[in-house]
Parts: structure tokens; C-alpha cells; sequence
């Protein structure tokens, strides 16, 4: 199972605001320094995180981004399946392009889906805040 960069990117912006200090906001810019993203890519994926009522944006000058919600209201599970459109796994988990002649008789399908759903369950076990838990060593290598 490989996660998309965008997702990836997603779980960073959330941990990086989240280490902030209380009421201290982020910023775009600072994040694309930290992890060298793109601050467009960042934009889209802080418009999405915003959308989804997990980041708050606070325009103008003085502002910045801060968690919209407390980290231990936002779960790393829901993140990925919001962040990631696709879990197919194999050709035979896409819907009208399957050419795969055994896919009536496999069991690879089952298992890998199986595979798939204990995945997410393990990441509906955390919050954001489970990802907390180490915040000043956190602070100390992102340089906040």
C-alpha cells in the first residue's frame, strides 16, 4: 500500500500546525521551507484541509493557518480515505476495466482486500494528537 504524495503532504501540514505553539499561526511559506513543497501544491492541499473544516485560514496581513478543531478531532484514518480518491489495489479492484481472466475464480482480490480494510483500521486508531505525543522533538527538527 503506497500512499499518495498529496496525502502525505496533507498529514505534514496538520502535524506542522498542530506543533505550533497555542494561538501562534503557520504559514504556507513556512511549511514549503520545511518540508520543500511547493507552496502552490501547499495552497491546494491547505483550500482542501480548509474545506474539510480541519484548517482554519486567516487572511491578510498577520495571517496565516491553525487547526480548525482540536488534534485529538481529527483522525489520521479520515485524512487518508478524504485525501486519497483511489484504493485500488489491482486491476481487478477497478470498476469496468478489469481484463484479468482469473478474476472470477481469485482469491488474491479478497485477501488484498481484507489487507486494505485492516490498513485503514489501524489509522482509524489514531488522532492527530497520538501523532503529538513526541511534540518537542517535533518542534526542534521543523525549527518552530
Amino acid at each position: 500500500m503506497r500512499l499518495k504524495k498529496y496525502t502525505d503532504f496533507a498529514l505534514r501540514v496538520l502535524i506542522y500546525t498542530a506543533s505550533k505553539p497555542e494561538g501562534e499561526l503557520a504559514s504556507k511559506k513556512e511549511i514549503s521551507d520545511v518540508f520543500h513543497i511547493s507552496e502552490n501544491h501547499l495552497g491546494k492541499i491547505v483550500h482542501q484541509l480548509n474545506r474539510l473544516g480541519m484548517l482554519e485560514t486567516i487572511r491578510g496581513r498577520g495571517g496565516g493557518i491553525r487547526l480548525a478543531k482540536p488534534a485529538s478531532e481529527i483522525n489520521v484514518g479520515s485524512v487518508v480515505r478524504i485525501m486519497e480518491d483511489d484504493f485500488a489495489l489491482l486491476e481487478c479492484f477497478e470498476r469496468g476495466s478489469n481484463h484479468c481472466v482469473i478474476t472470477p475464480a481469485c482469491k488474491l482480490k479478497h485477501i488484498l482486500h481484507d489487507a486494505l480494510l485492516a490498513f485503514l483500521e489501524v489509522l482509524d486508531a489514531y488522532t492527530l494528537e497520538d501523532l503529538l505525543s513526541n511534540k518537542d522533538e517535533l518542534r526542534n527538527l521543523m525549527e518552530i
